[in-house]
C-alpha cells in the first residue's frame, strides 16, 4: 500500500470544518439574511422556484411558435400543455404520440435549463436552510428532489392528452434523479470550493476520476471538430432543407434553438464513430467507419450531415485517424493518472489506469443510451448508438491504451526519481575521507615542500592520503615543516624546529614539546577545529573539565564514545598546555 503527498483527508467532523475552512480561499457561502427555516420548507420553495422558472421560460417560446404559426383547434390551453410537455423533454422524459408510437429521441442540450436552474436552487436551500457542514448536503438534495419529483409527476399527468401523453414514472425518476444530482452538487459548492471537494476524495480515487476527466475532454473534442466537419462537408444539403423548411423569422429563431438543443447528440453520435460501433438511423441501417447505408432521413437540417444512400468506407489514412482517436484518449488519461498519483508498486499504475479508462467507457456509454432513442414504432424505431456496444468497445479501447500508458508513465517517473536520488548523493559524496584524490589543494592544499598557505601541497592529495611528501609512522616524512610550519624555536627534544625535521622527519605527528606552539605560527592560538574540506586539521583542541587546553590527535581515531582521544605525554609527548 502506497502514500502519496498529495494530500489527506479529515475524518469526521474535522472534515467537515477542514471543508468549511476552505471557503476563506474561495467563494463566500451564502449567508441567511433571517432566521433558517426549516429544511422541508425551504426544500418544497427551492423546487417550486426552479420548476416554475424553466416552465415559464419555456412557456414562452411555445407562445411564441403559436402565435408565429397558429394551428386550428389549438388554443391556450394546448399551449400550456406542450409546453409542460417540452419541459418534461427537458428531462429526458419521452412520451407516446398519438398514431406514431413511442417518442424517445430527445434533445440532451435542453437538460442544461433545469440543470442550471436544480444548481441554483441547491445552493439556496443549503444558506438559506441553515446547513453548514458537507455531511447533511444529503438532507438538503433530498428536500429539494422530493417535491420537485412530485412536479414532474403531477405535470405528466396534467399535459396527457389525447395527441401525446408523457410517461408519468418516468417524469417522476428523471426530475428526482436531476434534482438529486444538480441540487447535491450545488448545495457543495455553496459550502466550499471545488479544490476543497476534490480534497474529500482518496489520492487513488482523484487520480483516477482526473484520468477519465481527461479521456472524456479529448473524446469531446474530437467529437466536435467530426462533426462540424462533416456538417461543412454537407453544407449544401444543410442551405437546401432548410430554405425548403422556409420557416419564417420566428421559426428561424425556434428551429436554431432546436437544432442547438441537439448539438450534444451529434457529439455522442460522433464519438461513437470513432470508437467503432458506429450509429444507425432506422432499422437496418448503420453509419460507421466502415461505411454506411441510410434510407430517407427526416427534413431536419442538422441531418444534413450524415450520408445518405449507401456509401463505401472513409479513405485508409482517414479511417485509421478517426479510429486512433479513442487510443489516444486513453494514453492521455493515463499519463494524467500517472502524474497524478506515482506509486512504488508497478502492477498497481497500469490497474488504476485501466480503472480511470473504464470510468470514461461507462460515462460514453451513459451518454451514448441517452442520445438515441425511438422515433415512432415504425422504420425509425431505432434511432441513435447503441449504449453497451458503445460502453464494452469504450472501455476496452480507452482502459487498454490508459493502462499502457500509465504503467509506462509511472516506471520512467520512479527511474528519473531513483537517478535523482543517485546523483545527489554522488554529489555529496564526491569528498572522499582525505579530499580529492590526483590533484593539490591550491590556496588551503599542499604547497612548497612544508606547510605554506595554511596547507601541505607539492605532494598533493591521492585516494584521500597524502603522497609524495607522504606519511610515515604517522608524521611527516620526507618533506619537514618549513615555511610556514613550525616556527620561533620549534619543538625541542627531537620535535620540529625552524627548517623542520632534519633526517626523516619527526616520527609520529611531531607535535610540541612542552616548549609549546609560539606566537605567528600557523597554529597560534587555538587551532580550527575542521580542517581542509570538512577533514580534521593537523592540530586541534578541546577543552577539559579544569579549563585546559588539549591538544587532540585527528589521526588517532576516535573512542567508542565518538570523541577523539587527546595526545598525552604517553602517546605524544605532554599535550595539556595552559
Amino acid at each position: 500500500m502506497t502514500t502519496s503527498a498529495l494530500g489527506t483527508q479529515c475524518p469526521g467532523a474535522a472534515r467537515d470544518r477542514a471543508a468549511g475552512a476552505g471557503n476563506q480561499a474561495g467563494s463566500e457561502p451564502e449567508q441567511p439574511s433571517g432566521p433558517a427555516r426549516a429544511l422541508v420548507v425551504t426544500g418544497a420553495i427551492g423546487a417550486g422556484a426552479a420548476a416554475g422558472t424553466g416552465l415559464a421560460a419555456i412557456t414562452m417560446l411555445v407562445l411564441a411558435g403559436w402565435i408565429a404559426a397558429p394551428h386550428a383547434g389549438l388554443g391556450l390551453t394546448g399551449v400550456l400543455r406542450a409546453a409542460a410537455a417540452l419541459w418534461l423533454v427537458g428531462h429526458h422524459v419521452g412520451f407516446t404520440l398519438h398514431g406514431a408510437g413511442r417518442i424517445g429521441m430527445l434533445p440532451l442540450g435542453l437538460a442544461l435549463l433545469p440543470g442550471a436552474l436544480l444548481w441554483r436552487a441547491g445552493r439556496w436551500v443549503v444558506s438559506s436552510g441553515g446547513v453548514a457542514r458537507l455531511r447533511h448536503v444529503g438532507y438538503a438534495a433530498l428536500a429539494l428532489a422530493v417535491p420537485y419529483a412530485l412536479v414532474a409527476g403531477a405535470l405528466a399527468l396534467t399535459s396527457a392528452s389525447r395527441l401525446a401523453a408523457p410517461s408519468a414514472p418516468q417524469a417522476v425518476l428523471a426530475g428526482f434523479l436531476l434534482a438529486f444530482t444538480a441540487g447535491g452538487l450545488g448545495g457543495a459548492r455553496a459550502l466550499a470550493p471545488w479544490r476543497q471537494l476534490a480534497g474529500l476524495l482518496s489520492v487513488c480515487f482523484r487520480s483516477v476520476i482526473l484520468g477519465s476527466t481527461g479521456a472524456l475532454a479529448v473524446l469531446v473534442a474530437a467529437g466536435c471538430v467530426l462533426a462540424g466537419a462533416s456538417l461543412a462537408a454537407h453544407l449544401g444539403s444543410f442551405t437546401s432543407v432548410n430554405g425548403a423548411l422556409a420557416p419564417g423569422v420566428v421559426g428561424a429563431v425556434l428551429l436554431l434553438l432546436a437544432q442547438l438543443a441537439y448539438v450534444p447528440n451529434a457529439i455522442v453520435w460522433a464519438i461513437s464513430f470513432m470508437l467503432g460501433p458506429g450509429f444507425a438511423f432506422g432499422a437496418g441501417t448503420v453509419v460507421a467507419p466502415t461505411g454506411s447505408a441510410l434510407g430517407t432521413l427526416p427534413a431536419f437540417p442538422m441531418l444534413a450531415a450524415l450520408p445518405a444512400g449507401v456509401h463505401s468506407a472513409l479513405p485508409a489514412w482517414l479511417s485509421v485517424a478517426v479510429l486512433a482517436v479513442p487510443y489516444l484518449a486513453g494514453a492521455f488519461g493515463g499519463v494524467l493518472m500517472a502524474r497524478a498519483a506515482p506509486t512504488s508498486a508497478l502492477e498497481a499504475a497500469p490497474l488504476w489506469g485501466f480503472a480511470s479508462g473504464a470510468v470514461a467507457g461507462c460515462v460514453v456509454g451513459t451518454l451514448a443510451a441517452f442520445a438515441g432513442g425511438p422515433l415512432g414504432d415504425a422504420r425509425l424505431s431505432a434511432v441513435g448508438p447503441s449504449g453497451w456496444q458503445v460502453a464494452a468497445v469504450a472501455i476496452l479501447e480507452v482502459g487498454i491504451s490508459a493502462a499502457i500508458t500509465a504503467g509506462v508513465a509511472n516506471w520512467l517517473s520512479l527511474r528519473r526519481a531513483v537517478a535523482a536520488r543517485t546523483s545527489a548523493g554522488l554529489a555529496n559524496g564526491s569528498l572522499a575521507a582525505g579530499g580529492p584524490a590526483g590533484a593539490g589543494l591550491a590556496g588551503g592544499g599542499l604547497t612548497g615542500a612544508g606547510l605554506a598557505a595554511g596547507g601541505l601541497a607539492g605532494a598533493g592529495l591521492a585516494a584521500g592520503g597524502l603522497t609524495g611528501a607522504g606519511l610515515a609512522a604517522g608524521g611527516l616524512a620526507g618533506a619537514g615543516l618549513a615555511g610556514g610550519g613550525l616556527a620561533g624555536g620549534g619543538s625541542p627534544g627531537g620535535g620540529s624546529a625552524g627548517g623542520g625535521s632534519a633526517g626523516g622527519g619527526s616520527p609520529g605527528i611531531g607535535l610540541v614539546a612542552s616548549g609549546g606552539v609560539p606566537s605567528g605560527g600557523p597554529f597560534s592560538g587555538r587551532a580550527a577545529r575542521k580542517g581542509i574540506h570538512g577533514q580534521p586539521s593537523l592540530v586541534t583542541t578541546a577543552d577539559d573539565d579544569g579549563g585546559h587546553t588539549i591538544y587532540l590527535d585527528p589521526w588517532a581515531g576516535e573512542s567508542e564514545t565518538g570523541t577523539r582521544r587527546g595526545t598525552t605525554a604517553n602517546d605524544h609527548g605532554p599535550s595539556a598546555l595552559p
